[in-house]
């Protein structure tokens, strides 16, 4: 590490802190498992894939989750740095993350896969690295590949940026080809912190996680001025005032250290438990001599999927509570409010960045927590105005309010899609059959076209991307952001079981896809939910009016079993006389589904996991 002299202060001149930043599978976390190699800060016996990936999801499923700072030493012409490095998500679901980290940095390094070239969230993240002023790293990754094409994708990214292309290093994350020519330039471009050291404490909270002996570890970058430990810290927002046990450095592991000075990054443990005393983007100084005036902070995410969130036990609620809270902490796009529904009882509303934000929410829940939930079909924010004028916000389909429409309002994305040449009819097609409006269509080389649409959200967040990847063999990337919106001819569909409206099964739909959506839903509720001693109708409506409906016939007891032989107006009697005791039971039957048939019914699409594939069966065999 950068030697501290001999006040105990780390030189600022030998400090650099970067990003990597790349669209998702492009190989950040195999440079960065090479940096950690090469400045040997991981043993080699400690070594593994996807070193910074500490969640077994993330290991699971090849993807980064979470932001990961890590300290790392790096010697340059006799001169040893101190490298503050960040291995961000590349999907677009936690660009929140990435734009995190980037306020954390002067750097950031550019990763683009020789083998795909430019895709959309490469474009987008390196948009966000140029509105927050940071040197820019273009380097090509997976040069050891026999597809990889260098010299073609080289010229791209040197168009994109306005440079030369021999600007742009080349890589292997595999092998490790490059990796030392790219430490060396991190040292030579990226600026050193500007921080004035002199100055009162000001430090910026970018992230923070709970754990359950020591409390809230908080992830901070100083700005301005020295923290040290066991002296009195201020969170400038929230006016609280604690004494920290603990502060230090990752490297990878963490590292206490007796002071934090201007522009380095480490952790702060307060011992505190109670998870409202740490928010994201607030700003910690000194309580002996604190700061006048706060960091800017962070802007709030606006989430862009809604779904509840309920637990099959009903006697988990405050657990759900507790486990959300504690989550909150460790993903900062993550919004919650209570809500009750009549099938499913106590749970949240959560809102979410995109569907893959969600899945990951809920599966961390379930690991992490122990809980078993039940998530409601994810549906986006409407605005609803009445013939009286009166403006409804509808998060949840049960909101959307009864009586005369005058007009409803969706929210739109643009959608930026970058896919080669030959897929441009089937891309057209597709957003076509999803309500998009094209706008322009751009080359970034004779084989490769990025095209802009405008598309409802409703459209985006449930299948479009695997219907994108489907029509063009994988080759096509997709990137979207909130783009205004839009007034459409959107109906509320519910579902009625024995008349009775089930409002977890409810959905706001498109008029036209509002028949397929209540044929879906009736025929799988059909096979899902118990038959009883009566028959009962399943039904989708559009107000009062039925749309579609499906039947679960009665389970009968055979009658004429006793009847060998005879008149038939005995087996006709005993069959009426079955036929009015069958009204009456209909009259006075009360419907029960089960929990699994929930499970079922609400999933998006196809089951894949064991677990709700034996909750179906359940739920089929309890028929």
């Amino acid at each position: 590490m950068a030697e501290r002299n001999q006040a105990g202060f780390t030189d600022q001149s030998l400090i650099r802190n970067f990003c990597i930043i790349a669209h998702i599978d492009h190989g950040k976390s195999t440079v960065a498992d090479r940096i950690l190699q090469l400045s040997g800060v991981v043993a080699a016996r400690d070594m593994h894939d996807r070193f910074l990936d500490r969640m077994e999801i993330e290991q699971e499923r090849g993807i980064t989750i979470k932001s990961q700072a890590v300290r790392v030493p790096w010697t340059f012409d006799g001169q040893e740095y101190t490298l503050g490095m960040i291995d961000t998500p590349g999907h677009v679901d936690f660009s929140y993350e990435v734009s995190r980290s980037l306020a954390a940095c002067e750097g950031a390094v550019l990763l683009v896969d020789a083998t795909q070239g430019i895709e959309a969230q490469t474009l987008s993240n390196l948009f966000m690295a140029i509105d927050h002023d940071l040197t820019i790293i273009p380097v090509l990754n997976k040069i050891d590949l026999p597809s990889a094409e260098p010299d073609k994708h080289a010229e791209e990214i040197a168009g994109l940026l306005g440079i030369d292309q021999a600007d742009v290093l080349r890589v292997s994350g595999k092998t490790g080809e490059g990796v030392p020519e790219l430490l060396d330039r991190i040292v030579t471009d990226i600026p050193a912190p500007h921080g004035d050291k002199k100055a009162p404490a000001r430090a910026l909270i970018f992230d923070s996680v709970y754990d359950s002996y020591r409390g809230i570890v908080t992830y901070i970058r100083m700005v301005d001025g020295v923290l040290r430990s066991r002296q009195k810290i201020r969170m400038m927002s929230l006016g609280t005032v604690h004494d920290p046990i603990e502060l230090g450095v990752i490297s990878p592991d963490m590292k206490p250290t007796k002071q934090l000075c201007a522009g380095e990054v480490g952790y702060i443990i307060t011992g505190v438990k109670d998870v409202s005393q740490s928010k994201v983007g607030d700003t910690i100084t000194e309580e002996s001599n604190p700061a006048s005036q706060a960091l800017p902070g962070y802007r709030d995410p606006q989430p862009m999927v809604y779904s509840g969130l309920f637990p099959i036990d009903n006697a988990q609620f405050p657990d759900l509570r507790d486990a959300l809270d504690k989550l909150k902490l460790n993903d900062a796009a993550l919004v919650y409010e209570p809500e009750t529904s009549v099938a499913l009882g106590f749970g949240f509303r959560c809102g979410f960045l995109g569907l893959l934000h969600m899945e990951i929410v809920s599966e961390r829940l379930s690991r992490e927590f122990g809980l078993d939930l039940i998530s409601t079909a994810p549906n986006v924010t409407y605005d609803v105005e009445m013939e009286d004028l009166s403006l409804h916000h509808v998060t949840n389909p049960s909101e959307f309010p009864d009586g005369k429409v005058r007009k409803v309002t969706e929210p739109m994305v643009a959608a930026d899609i970058i896919t080669p040449r030959e897929f441009i009819g089937s891309v057209m097609e597709l957003c076509q059959d999803h309500r998009g409006q094209m706008g322009t269509m751009e080359y970034l080389s004779p084989e490769r076209v990025e095209m802009h649409y405008r598309i409802p959200l409703a459209e985006i967040v449930f299948d479009f991307f695997d219907q994108l990847k489907s029509r063009t063999r994988g080759y096509a990337s997709l990137d979207y952001h909130e783009d205004g919106e839009q007034e459409a001819d959107l109906v509320k569909v519910d579902i009625l079981i024995q008349g009775e409206t089930v409002d977890a099964f409810s959905a706001i739909v498109h008029r036209d896809r509002a028949y397929s959506y209540g044929v879906m839903m009736t025929k799988k509720l059909r096979k899902l939910i118990p038959r009883q001693q009566f028959e009962i109708p399943v039904q989708a409506a559009i107000g009062s009016r039925i749309i579609a409906r499906e039947t679960i016939s009665a389970l009968r007891k055979d009658v004429l079993a006793k009847c060998y032989g005879g008149d038939i107006t005995r087996k006709r009697k005993l069959l009426e006389k079955q036929k009015a005791g069958k009204k009456r039971m209909k009259m006075l039957g009360h419907v029960e589904v089960p929990q699994e048939a929930f499970v079922a019914a609400l999933a998006t699409d196809e089951p894949t996991d064991k677990d709700t594939k034996d909750k179906i069966r359940a739920a089929r065999k309890a028929q």
